[in-house]
């Protein structure tokens, strides 16, 4: 087995290697025995299978992305989880396998098959959470304020932040350069700059704002129900982040269901975590970055060809059109007074 190289780099397009052969033939060099089903699961960022083993549960595999993460990225993924774990969260850890290396076997959840990274996961069921049930919402507040108090207890030392630099600056710049078609590229790059200048401004206010490890994905369709609680999947966007990141992207509807929804969320979470109710003053910046970075991503992988195939109206100027129309939007909202929690 060869070793882990976070310096060696594999062409964009390496993931047209994973035939189901290669698939199967990947699992079974982990200690396997498969019985040759797979399917393939909806992953846009990362390949994920479902493999079939012999007289037991399948297992979900995943391989990551070539030249998007380091290697030391990757684990710091894994040992978060695994840390999570470890204090009784409900996460969903990566199995260890054993890996020969040049003292001998060890087990490793971070596994290679030629020149792909990738992790095995047990395959675990669920549904969506119903956010419009108040005890669902304060059974996830607690849940965060149990992972925050984890996060907060050290930083990530290879795994990135986010920052206005990463996904507001950077993503408009590359959009300008690559994708926003000529007809409209003005009125983009006028309406991101004043964006950018109030968004700067917004996060300027929060004084000693402080970044701990987040999930920093954390929507509904990384949220699996069952048996009454939420588990936790999927934290390759894991990074550094204020902790309302965790939180926004549960609140739905309007100003008032949004209000509700926060109570209930808070209420759980500061049973084991205070939380700094300043940060509520960065749900629509946050939300504006996640826009402009969402944007930014489906740019920079257009050269892979599942996303033309899945995504065929973002190449499209009705598409940037309507993205304008989102982001002026997300300007006024921006200038409104932040949600606040109800006394």
């Amino acid at each position: 087995m060869d070793e882990l190289n976070s310096s060696e780099k594999l062409p964009e397009h390496a993931f047209a290697q994973l035939t189901p052969d290669y698939v199967l033939q990947a699992v079974e060099a982990q200690g396997f025995e498969t019985d040759s089903r797979m399917l393939a699961l909806n992953s846009y960022e990362n390949r994920v299978y479902q493999v079939g083993l012999e007289d037991t549960d399948p297992v979900i595999v995943k391989f990551y992305r070539p030249n998007r993460w380091s290697i030391e990225q990757i684990q710091e993924e894994h040992d978060f989880i695994f840390e999570l774990a470890s204090h009784e969260l409900p996460v969903v850890t990566p199995l260890l396998c054993e890996q020969q290396g040049e003292t001998g076997g060890e087990e490793k959840s971070l596994l290679q098959y030629h020149d792909f990274p990738m992790a095995v996961f047990p395959r675990k069921g669920g549904r969506a959470p119903e956010l419009d049930n108040p005890e669902n919402l304060y059974t996830l507040g607690q849940c965060m304020g149990q992972m925050h108090r984890i996060g907060q207890s050290k930083p990530f030392n290879h795994r990135p932040s986010l920052t206005l630099q990463s996904y507001g600056e950077d993503s408009m710049d590359y959009v300008l350069e690559h994708m926003v078609p000529k007809s409209l590229r003005d009125a983009y790059q006028s309406l991101c700059q004043d964006l950018l200048v109030l968004l700067k401004q917004r996060f300027a206010e929060c004084d000693s704002l402080r970044w701990i490890r987040t999930h920093s994905d954390c929507h509904i369709g990384n949220i699996l129900w069952r048996d009454d609680a939420p588990h936790f999947v999927d934290f390759d966007d894991a990074r550094m982040a204020p902790a309302i990141q965790d939180l926004w992207m549960l609140l739905s509807g309007d100003s008032f269901q949004q209000v509700d929804q926060l109570n209930e969320l808070i209420e759980g979470y500061e049973v084991f975590q205070p939380f700094d109710t300043k940060e509520l003053k960065l749900i629509e910046p946050l939300r504006t970055l996640r826009m402009m970075h969402h944007c930014a991503w489906l740019s920079r992988r257009w050269d892979d060809p599942a996303f033309p195939l899945h995504f065929s109206w973002f190449n499209t100027e009705r598409y940037w059109g309507e993205h304008i129309l989102q982001l002026r939007e997300q300007f006024a909202l921006l200038q409104e007074p932040p949600l606040q929690l109800s006394p």
